[in-house]
C-alpha cells in the first residue's frame, strides 16, 4: 500500500499528466517477501485515469547506477593517464635525481631531508605507474571459458598465499555456460576480489563463498551499444567487516578505497577489465557480509 504523500503525488501526476518516480520503497506484490523497489509512472496517451507502472527493484537500479558513476570514473583516469606520464613523472624523476646529488656532500641530519624528498618521489611515481597502467591495458585476448576451472585456479593460489587461514566455500552451478574472455585478465579480477575478501576479515581468517547461477532476466543496455543479457553471475562473499558506509556508493570508483594507505586502483582496474568483456561488478555491503557480484555474457551455442 502506498502512504498518503505518495497517493496525493500520484493523484496530481494522474491529472497533470506527468511522470512521477518514486524511489526506494518497501513493497509487497501478493505472497512474496518485501522488497525495495523504485516505482515509475507514465500517463498514457489513450486514457484519462490510467497510468503505466513500472516496478524496478532496488538493488538492480543501484548496480546500474554503480555502473554508470565507475564508467565515468574510469574515462577520467584513461584521460589522465598520458597527461600525468608527460607532465607530472619527468620532473619528478629530475626532483629525485637532484636530491640525490645533494645527498652525497650533507651530514646525516640534512640527509635525512633528502632521503625523505627521494622516498616521497619514488611513492608518487609508482602511483603514476599504476594510473598509467589503464591507458595501456591490451584489449582482452578473447577465447572461451569454463568460469569454474578459472575459479578452480584462482582458489589455488589464494589457498597456497593469503588464504592460509580461511574457509572457501564453493557454490556452483555446474551447468553453466562457457564465457568469452581472456583468462589472465579474468584471473587477475578474481584473484583481487578474493584478495580484497580476505583483507575485511577479522585477523584474516573467516569464511570466503564463491557462488555462481545463471539469472536469465538480467539484461543491460549501454549507451553506445545494443542491450547485453548477462547472466552468467558471480558472487564472492565474505563475512568480513563491510566496506565503510562513507565510501560504499563509490568503491568501484578510481582513488577511492577503505584501506589504510590504500590507492583505490585494484577494484578500478577490475571494473575496467570487466568493461572491456561488456560485463558488469556491483557491490552490495553490511557488517558481517559483503557481496560483489561479477555479470558475465554467455557464449550461445550454435
Amino acid at each position: 500500500t502506498l502512504d498518503s504523500v505518495i497517493k496525493l503525488k500520484f493523484h496530481q501526476a494522474r491529472i497533470n499528466k506527468s511522470q512521477l518516480v518514486v524511489n526506494d520503497i518497501k513493497l509487497s506484490i501478493g505472497k512474496l517477501p518485501i522488497f525495495h523497489s523504485n516505482l515509475k509512472f507514465w500517463p498514457i496517451s489513450s486514457s484519462e485515469t490510467h497510468m503505466l507502472l513500472l516496478i524496478l527493484p532496488h538493488e538492480l537500479s543501484v548496480r546500474n547506477g554503480q555502473m554508470h558513476n565507475s564508467k565515468v570514473g574510469l574515462k577520467s583516469v584513461i584521460g589522465m593517464a598520458d597527461i600525468l606520464t608527460h607532465e607530472i613523472k619527468n620532473p619528478l624523476a629530475g626532483i629525485k635525481g637532484a636530491a640525490q646529488l645533494l645527498s652525497m656532500n650533507l651530514n646525516s641530519k640534512e640527509e635525512e631531508l633528502t632521503n625523505l624528498i627521494i622516498d616521497e618521489t619514488k611513492r608518487i611515481l609508482n602511483l603514476l605507474d599504476q594510473v598509467e597502467r589503464f591507458g595501456h591495458l591490451k584489449p582482452p585476448q578473447k577465447k572461451t571459458i569454463n568460469i569454474h576451472d578459472l575459479l578452480s585456479k584462482v582458489l589455488r593460489s589464494a589457498k597456497l598465499g593469503f588464504g592460509t587461514n580461511i574457509v572457501f566455500m564453493e557454490e556452483y552451478d555446474p551447468s553453466l555456460p562457457l564465457v568469452l574472455g581472456d583468462a589472465d585478465q579474468l584471473f587477475q579480477v578474481f584473484l583481487n576480489l578474493i584478495k580484497n575478501a580476505s583483507e575485511a576479515l577479522k585477523n584474516g581468517a573467516g569464511e570466503i563463498k564463491i557462488r555462481t547461477f545463471y539469472e536469465h532476466s538480467f539484461r543491460l543496455r549501454f549507451p553506445d551499444k545494443e542491450g547485453l543479457i548477462l547472466p552468467i553471475q558471480i558472487e564472492i562473499i565474505d563475512n568480513g567487516v563491510g566496506i565503510p558506509s562513507n565510501i560504499a556508493e563509490e568503491i568501484l570508483e578510481p582513488f577511492v578505497s577503505g584501506k589504510e594507505n590504500g590507492k583505490g586502483l585494484g577494484l578500478a582496474l577490475v571494473n575496467k577489465i570487466l568493461f572491456d568483456h561488456n560485463g558488469q561488478i556491483s557491490v552490495d555491503s553490511n557488517f558481517g557480509e559483503t557481496v560483489f557480484r561479477i555479470s558475465l555474457p554467455a557464449v550461445l551455442s550454435k
